[in-house]
């Protein structure tokens, strides 16, 4: 009887799709919770990103094409169980950028306690501030609340007071590159309910709440993007993009070697290293030959070489980031690498060596119920993991602010903060004619 109302619950018990919009790979994920609250993966589906250059869409029929893809596995791997209609997509791309603000809101009613809605209306104030033109508010985060002039108080909920004030981390996008996902996710035959920033999404799946207590540097190296996230004291402190990921080094690996870009890529994966004093000046790898010519030879400390190189320039300008973030001295957690570049060896001894700080790999599998599964626990899905995470997130805001709405066993269940449901929509009424739907190039 008690398993036929675990069973019953986790049937009822609502679904979240993750889709990672990459620059090497289009990443989907399933997730539900269990009757214990915890997250499982219960199916993913991968393809290669054929339309993204740098965290930003650059063709949208390639883009159509891989997320149909990486959809259709996912949904095939539950047996035709599932019809995936919604998804929580990520945003990356130099583009983006992040500014601090302070938001205030006077209640009327001073004999009520505040609430969540008196929170969501001060949230809602913060995503009609004016921004230049192109530019629109993706994500607004609160850091802290100051009720009546009471500094550091972090959830305000069920207290008293008239004045209401929050200081806000508010992530603001290039529109028309908001516009191209919102396209290609709904020419798929899909409906976005929230984009979240990727490196706020890979936090999400690889930190622990003490880390983020105690001060940490997230660090998301992608295709096409390096991301970074600082959080302190448990709150997010600092964002930024940097516009370097595993692509440039595979660039340097084949002009350096003079090869071709895949043996390139394949030289990376299986024996790149981040030091050369690590590599042995003896070790060789003979790459095949074009037709009819000899193999060619590259020794693994000239590999290394390249890659501590532009590795090494990665570093400095995440360094950069933190120096600027004024939070260096107060990291106690270090630095957590994740994504497709942290599976480079030895990296973790260049960061420690490169900024003083204590640095780990960060795996996804952190907050899961299903760690067993040896394919999820790779670095690379650390932002699709995240996105549903952080969809049961929103989710979960909903429900404390409204009524949660039925999810049916077979559909996603939908969203989270309707800010970001209108806000989108909002800016696609604005567009049109802003793009010709005949022009299928878009240029990044």
């Amino acid at each position: 009887m008690s398993d036929n109302s675990a069973e019953q619950k986790k049937k009822k018990s609502p679904i979240v799709v993750g889709l990672d919009i990459g620059t090497t790979k289009i990443a989907c994920f399933v997730g539900r919770k269990n009757e214990h609250g915890k997250i499982e993966i219960l199916s993913m589906g991968r393809a290669e990103s054929l339309g993204v250059t740098r965290g930003m869409v650059a063709n949208i029929d390639k883009t159509i094409q891989s997320i149909k893809s990486a959809v259709q596995e996912a949904e095939e791997r539950i047996e035709g169980q599932l019809v995936i209609k919604t998804v929580n997509v990520g945003i990356a791309g130099q583009h983006i950028k992040s500014l601090q603000h302070r938001g205030i809101h006077t209640r009327s009613n001073v004999e009520n306690e505040i609430s969540q809605a008196d929170i969501d209306r001060l949230i809602d104030d913060m995503y009609r501030m004016a921004m230049p033109p192109g530019e629109q508010i993706i994500t607004v985060l609160p850091q802290e609340y100051i009720v009546d002039s009471e500094q550091g108080i972090k959830d305000p909920i069920g207290m008293s007071g008239v004045r209401l004030e929050a200081n806000f981390h508010i992530i603001t996008g290039n529109v028309g590159a908001c516009l191209n996902i919102n396209k290609c996710v709904e020419r798929s035959g899909l409906h976005v309910d929230d984009i979240i920033l990727e490196p706020i999404a890979s936090a999400e799946s690889v930190l622990t709440e003490e880390e983020k207590e105690a001060g940490v540097v997230l660090v998301d190296i992608g295709g096409g993007t390096t991301d970074i996230a600082i959080f302190h004291e448990g709150i997010i402190r600092h964002t930024a993009v940097i516009p370097f990921g595993g692509n440039v080094i595979t660039e340097d690996i084949k002009e350096g070697c003079t090869i071709m870009k895949r043996h390139a890529e394949k030289l990376k994966q299986q024996f790149g290293s981040a030091l050369v004093s690590e590599s042995q000046e003896n070790e060789v790898v003979a790459i095949p030959g074009l037709k009819g010519r000899a193999p060619k030879e590259i020794t693994l400390r000239n590999l290394a070489g390249i890659i501590q190189a532009r590795m090494e320039e990665i570093i400095e300008l995440v360094h950069y980031e933190i120096r600027n973030s004024g939070y260096e001295k107060k990291l106690i957690a270090g630095i957590v690498v994740t994504g497709g570049g942290s599976q480079l060896k030895h990296i973790t001894q260049l960061f420690e060596y490169m900024t003083g700080m204590d640095t780990r790999i960060g795996y996804p599998t952190e907050h899961l119920a299903n760690t067993n599964n040896e394919v999820i626990k790779s670095p690379i899905y650390a932002t699709g993991i995240g996105l549903v995470m952080k969809g049961f997130e929103s989710l979960e805001l909903k429900s404390r602010s409204e009524e949660p709405e039925a999810a049916s066993a077979g559909e996603v269940a939908t969203s989270s903060t309707q800010k970001r449901g209108t806000f989108f929509e909002s800016i696609i009424k604005k567009s049109i004619g802003f793009f010709n739907e005949k022009d299928e190039e878009v240029e990044g």
